[in-house]
């Protein structure tokens, strides 16, 4: 503790240091009381505070803190836009990550996404339509994935649908598929086809 307090001292004449005592959750009052005395002798710090990210104990306040001192910058994204990266791909990225989940240590790295169409529903303003496919290496990776009576494959789309509603901010109605596109990590018109 001493070596990293002498490091950030050294910033500290310039830039605003705030120190965090964690874990607060692990020990009682008493020994937080000290933590946060032993931290204050450390060191001047612009703010000393004790937090649990467990029980979310003042998570709120330090987050608050760090924002106020944060400079503003400049503006990245045209109003309204969080990211740079199309829905599409965003999209693509969550319905892979909600496959992973549960069998990565089967399908590591076996897995590419394709979202083929976004599109609103027709008649529907607060519906928009997704089709997907996700491309596996083979037969036995498709079983993994679509699962038996595909249980596993309505699970992928039931997690990645919440993820992608929240990002849009709409309903999502998610045809998935799921396709094998033969050893296509080592093929390079595959890689092309699949994004890569």
């Amino acid at each position: 503790d001493r070596f990293i307090a002498d490091q950030l001292n050294r910033v500290a004449a310039r830039t605003p240091v705030i120190a965090v005592v964690t874990k607060t959750d692990l020990v009682s009052r008493d020994v937080v009381g000290e933590r946060l005395l032993e931290a204050a002798q450390l060191g001047e710090w612009a703010e000393i505070i004790p937090v649990s990210a467990v029980d979310g104990f003042q998570v709120d306040v330090l987050s608050r803190l760090l924002l106020d001192r944060l400079p503003e910058g400049p503006q990245l994204y045209p109003e309204g836009e969080l990211t740079d990266s199309p829905e599409q791909q965003m999209a693509a990225e969550l319905i892979r990550e909600a496959a992973l989940s549960g069998v990565r240590d089967e399908l590591p790295h076996s897995i590419a996404v394709v979202v083929e169409d976004i599109r609103p529903r027709e008649g529907r303003d607060d519906l928009v339509e997704i089709e997907a496919v996700m491309y596996v290496e083979r037969e036995s990776q498709k079983g993994i994935v679509i699962g038996v009576g595909g249980a596993r494959l309505r699970e992928v789309g039931s997690n990645a649908r919440k993820q992608i509603e929240a990002l849009l901010g709409t309903k999502v109605y998610l045809d998935l598929r799921v396709k094998v596109a033969k050893d296509w990590q080592r093929d390079p018109k595959q890689l092309r086809k699949l994004g890569f």
